[in-house]
């Protein structure tokens, strides 16, 4: 859809027209993509404006030549089939942008950087570490990836240990607090992206015994906070790790007293910040101190975080329409971190200085235009963090029968500021001209500005008399007539007299003894010495004397040393400075006191620098000597104005070395003494002259323009609406007020798109903006033909949508034996904001019962691991987009095939799991348990009623004689499970279970001896055999599923999960053995103490306290998992070879 820019044009009297610029634009632009090698990837750019248009590309500021691999698509997209990787310029990668034309010019797109996914090897390896038992430990891991890669930790070791001191950091570190010996082993870090994996090499904790007792230590910072530059809406991780005995506590603080934000900001571990979505007030020194608790022992790291900002355009270029040999200055100022580097572009090609055009600031200026500038400029902002454009047309209007050009032009020096210009009419239609327009400008120096002065028909002579004295100065002249100007005339150069200076050099005066002052000064500059100095007149005398003492000095002087002067005496001292012309006006004079003749040793005169901030406002800086040995207990500040008595003096800390005076007058000069003083007393003074700038005003202006409107307040109404509101200025005047609007997004880079509206009231709802798109607004006063400046700009974002299209691009790539790395692209919609992913993966058959595992991902995250997966299963995927306003549709299911392991148990061929899944704090089944079960039950419950009827005719014996047939069925039965269990036959057998509390679960499938409790797994002992485990942590916790659904990982976060398998022993009893037995027992008899028959249910009970005692005993559950206090932990269990 086109969209034009209501454009106000309001000449006094106000009134509103249209005009849409719409000769040229761009619809779509290209975006910074990652992709795989032999990957096919897509650049949009889509231009907009009168046909034809042509459309090319460039890469690296090169043309792309389109070959059957890469070419162009019908609506001026790039399309690479297949992205290659080769070194040099047969690469794919690069910065891509895409340059439209038409006749009315061309314009270049932003810059797209195309990366091609890549890992490199590990910059920094874990390195092997020896630490005491209780203290701490530390591993870190530094890799370069493209897409930012999941880092995971892996471990290996014979026993268990406590993962709640265990935390792991995204930025690649793993910390572990309170080190036990269990904690010793191999540790090593696994760098995952959509590109590959990578494994470091293995670092070995060694675990040494703690002295005993342990004595008291202070806190020690053995991992402080880094200088770190993050980008905006990323995430900063500032580390602190300390030591100390007794345990230090680690608290947060900003240097400058703001407080931490704490909706952004979390604290991982023991003390390590992370701060979220980052934004520019996020920057600065943060503080990490860790403190003895109870006592002030503490110590203190800080580091900086810079906030990086792609540019933003402030002021942007306008449209301009202009007439032949007229004048055209474009204006472009961005804003972002580091400071944008701004270039001016013309029909998408870099614009060079030369004699017409000029380039200074952040201003374009055309002088004497040419028909060949009529084109399309564009103001370019650049920084490391991304590029910005606008745009502005120049329109070059054209006449028949122009004059020729003035001829025969000549300068004639008139005096030093002078100079008279002379030319001779044109040959041809000179009797048309109206006007000459007389231009001229510095020969010297880069940027300079040029001047025009517009004179009548009448003349042919003009003498230019504002210049500056010895300077050279360029002339040329143009001829008007009602339909245009001629071409400029040939230039011309001169130069101006010298003159004398107009005024003396600023003195500074420091003592260095008690008999001498130091007198210095700065060379005048070009304004003032309106010539090269030739010679300086130093003179000084006594204030109690009339004798003037005076020496000249050459003019490349800037210091002397008055020597041999009287102790403890004010001295009076003036200067002069000369040209070739004359000498100019004496300064006033200037007071200083020599020092007192004594041994006592008093501070030495401070260097003292000056420095005029503004009109009114004079900077002082200062440091002491290098040779100062004396004590320092403040500095006294004394200034006055020129001719006036002195004020008393600002008192100031012996740790100040700045102060700012203010409340000055404009363009006068002030004297300024500073001194430093101890015990003994006052110390050496330094003495200053600096002169006040006069204030800025506007030239030519006879009438002050009005204020703008103050206090713009904007509010966000809803996704397409922003309300305005503004404070009228007090007027004297009763007249009618008009204001204009100006509504642009920020960053906008077709300035012809900025939206201008009028009112006459002092609020406005602007309405048919862009969801989720921040925009800025600036308004204008209008009164009696005068317009204001622009109000400062306030910025409004407008409510975002929800998502309308899933994400695309959703791939599921089996990396392991039971991984998998789901990755996705956000969903490709404009200006829609993304604050989190839901992920729902799941087997056929849980498909089939509608049980899908839950995981949800931060907007910014756009891969996610899967991790214990069942082997012969086969997985569907699907993934959704939402924000704050609500969620968007779900993406088409994307299947994955786990191989089947072959090798391993052969119940895994029939469909049982190594792994336990949970939803909503519930064990689910697959349907071929479900039915087992099923079956099992109605068997079981027949038998309850065959039992029951032979118990009621038999009478009480026969029920004594049942119940003991019953006790050798549960020991034929734990035989027969046990000899079933060592065929690998177990899938449909009926056994006999232990029944478990509410609390408790158990894995119904026959794949596992897992046993569930309201803590976690229950393992009976069991020989183990070493194995990688790998430990997993996540920032985020998922929504559902958190005990034992798979983990997914965040792209640069780090995550820990462990696994391990149990070996086969001839001793080890079966599944079913262990669950049927009293710990104590060795043998797997039925009649253990405190069991109860039940019938031919095939159902085992005793009390939750019986049960309570198998879950803690030394066969059932590892006494580490009972303080596992990790957000994410999951445990994968081989079943048992039979």
């Amino acid at each position: 859809m086109l969209k034009c820019a209501l454009i106000l044009i309001l000449p006094p009297p106000f009134s509103a027209g249209v005009l849409c610029f719409s000769e040229l634009f761009f619809i779509k632009e290209p975006h910074d993509a990652t992709v795989m090698r032999k990957e096919a990837i897509i650049l949009d750019c889509q231009a907009h404006g009168e046909a034809p248009i042509d459309v090319r590309w460039l890469k690296n500021g090169v043309k792309v030549v389109e070959n059957e691999r890469v070419y162009l698509l019908s609506n001026g997209s790039l399309y690479i089939s297949e992205v290659e990787s080769r070194r040099g310029d047969k690469s794919d990668e690069g910065f891509y942008q895409c340059l439209a034309q038409n006749k009315y010019g061309a314009i270049l797109s932003q810059k797209a950087r195309l990366t091609i996914a890549s890992i490199s090897s590990f910059a920094i390896q874990p390195t092997s570490i020896v630490v005491t038992e209780g203290s701490v430990a530390r591993f870190s891991c530094k890799i370069s990836a493209h897409p930012p890669p999941i880092i995971t930790w892996e471990y290996t070791q014979v026993l268990f240990f406590f993962f709640f001191t265990i935390t792991v950091l995204p930025s690649g570190v793993l910390q572990i607090h309170g080190v036990q010996r269990m904690d010793a082993g191999n540790y090593r870090c696994v760098a995952t992206n959509i590109a590959s994996r990578r494994r470091s090499t293995e670092a070995t904790l060694t675990v040494t015994p703690a002295p005993s007792p342990l004595l008291p230590q202070r806190p020690r910072i053995i991992a402080g906070p880094q200088n770190i530059s993050v980008s905006l809406h990323q995430s900063a991780i500032l580390e602190c790790m300390a030591t100390g005995n007794p345990r230090p506590i680690i608290s947060w603080s900003r240097a400058d007293s703001k407080s931490i934000d704490v909706y952004n900001t979390k604290v991982l571990g023991n003390g390590n910040l992370i701060i979220t979505d980052i934004k520019p007030q996020h920057g600065g020194v943060y503080m990490c101190r860790a403190s003895t608790p109870g006592t002030r022992n503490y110590t203190v790291a800080s580091a900086n975080v810079t906030v990086l900002a792609p540019p933003s355009l402030v002021e942007w270029p306008e449209s301009l329409t202009r007439p032949r040999a007229g004048t055209a200055r474009f204006v472009c100022q961005a804003e972002g971190v580091p400071t944008p580097q701004i270039t001016w572009l013309k029909n998408g090609e870099k614009v060079h200085s030369n004699g017409r055009i000029k380039m200074y600031n952040s201003k374009l200026v055309i002088n004497q235009i040419i028909p060949e500038d009529d084109a399309i400029y564009q103001c370019q902002a650049e920084n490391e963090q991304g590029s910005v454009l606008s745009m502005a047309r120049l329109i070059v209007v054209m006449s028949e029968d122009r004059p020729s050009a003035p001829r025969n032009i000549r300068a004639d020096t008139v005096s030093s500021s002078a100079i008279l210009l002379a030319w001779e009419r044109p040959l041809y239609n000179s009797d048309k001209v109206i006007a000459y327009s007389v231009h001229y400008m510095k020969a010297e120096g880069l940027n300079n500005e040029e001047y025009q002065v517009v004179i009548g028909n009448d003349t042919t002579r003009y003498i230019i008399d504002d210049l500056e004295p010895a300077r050279n100065y360029t002339f040329y002249v143009v001829a008007y007539m009602p339909m245009g100007a001629s071409r400029m005339s040939d230039h011309v150069f001169q130069h101006t007299l010298e003159d004398v200076p107009l005024r003396a050099p600023e003195l500074s005066l420091t003592s260095r003894s008690p008999t001498d002052i130091q007198v210095s000064w700065q060379p005048l500059p070009d304004k003032l010495s309106r010539g090269r100095v030739s010679t300086y007149r130093l003179s000084y005398r006594t204030s109690a004397e009339n004798t003037v003492s005076q020496m000249e000095l050459p003019g490349e002087k800037t210091h002397h040393l008055l020597e041999n002067l009287q102790p403890d005496t004010i001295y009076l001292l003036r200067i002069a400075a000369a040209t070739s012309v004359g000498w100019g006006e004496q300064s006033a004079w200037t007071s200083h006191r020599t020092p007192k003749a004594s041994s006592a040793r008093v501070p030495l005169a401070p260097e003292l620098h000056l420095e005029p901030l503004n009109c009114t406002t004079i900077l002082a800086r200062w440091q002491l000597a290098p040779r100062n040995s004396a004590g320092v207990l403040g500095y006294r500040l004394f200034y006055h104005e020129e001719s006036q008595p002195e004020n008393s003096p600002v008192q100031l800390r012996a740790s100040d070395n700045t102060h700012i005076i203010g409340g000055l007058d404009p363009r006068k000069k002030y004297h300024v003494k500073l001194l430093a003083y101890n015990f003994i007393g006052d110390g050496y003074q330094a003495d200053q002259t600096i002169s006040t700038p006069g204030c800025v005003s506007v030239r030519d202006r006879l009438v002050p323009p009005p204020p703008p409107p103050h206090n713009v307040y904007a509010k966000t109404n809803s996704s397409t609406a922003v309300f305005l509101h503004w404070g009228r200025p007090a007027f004297t005047s009763s007249q009618a007020v008009n204001y204009t609007i100006r509504c642009n997004p920020v960053g906008l880079q077709n300035a012809s798109l900025v939206l201008y509206l009028q009112t006459r009231e002092q609020s406005l709802l602007v309405r048919d903006l862009e969801p989720n798109t921040k925009y800025e607004f600036a308004i204008r006063l209008h009164i009696d033909q005068l317009s204001s400046p622009w109000s400062p700009v306030v910025y409004q974002s407008t409510f975002p949508e929800a998502p309308m299209l899933p994400p695309s691009n959703v791939k599921v790539t089996l990396i392991e034996e039971d991984t998998a790395l789901v990755s996705w692209k956000p969903p490709d919609e404009p200006n829609i904001a993304v604050t989190h992913y839901t992920i729902l993966y799941a087997s056929r058959n849980e498909w089939i019962a509608g049980e899908w595992q839950v995981l949800q991902r931060e907007g910014t995250i756009t891969m996610a691991l899967l991790e214990n997966l069942r082997p012969g299963q086969v997985y569907l995927v699907k993934v959704s987009a939402s924000n704050n306003m609500g969620d968007g549709p779900f993406s088409h299911t994307a299947e994955l095939s786990v191989r089947a392991d072959l090798s391993s148990d052969p119940r895994l061929s029939r469909g049982s799991t190594h792994s336990t899944a949970f939803s909503d704090g519930f064990y689910h089944l697959d349907q071929k348990s479900m039915t087992g079960i099923t079956v099992g039950v109605c068997i079981a419950l027949i038998c309850i009623i065959i039992c029951a009827f032979i118990i009621v005719c038999r009478g009480k014996n026969r029920k004594f004689s049942a119940v003991k047939t019953y006790r050798g069925g549960v020991s034929t039965s734990a035989a027969a499970a046990e000899h079933l269990g060592s065929d690998g036959q177990a899938e449909n057998t009926d056994v006999t279970v232990p029944m478990m509390s509410q609390n408790h679960f158990i894995d119904a499938k026959g794949g596992t001896n897992l046993i569930i409790n309201s803590l976690g797994p229950v393992q009976p002992g069991a020989e183990k055999k070493k194995k990688w485990f790998s430990f997993s942590n996540n920032v985020k916790k998922d929504s559902k599923n958190m005990r034992h659904g798979s983990t997914s990982y965040l792209p640069g976060t780090t995550v820990l999960t462990y696994k391990e398998e149990l070996s086969p022993s001839p001793d080890q009893p079966t599944t079913l053995q262990a669950l049927l037995r009293h710990p104590s027992d060795t043998e797997g008899s039925s009649n253990s103490e405190g069991s109860h028959a039940t019938g031919d249910s095939g159902r085992y009970s005793h009390d939750e306290t019986e049960m309570t005692n198998l879950s803690s005993g030394s066969s059932s559950r590892p006494p580490s998992l009972t303080r596992v206090n990790t957000p994410l932990l999951n445990k994968k269990l081989q079943p048992a070879a039979g």
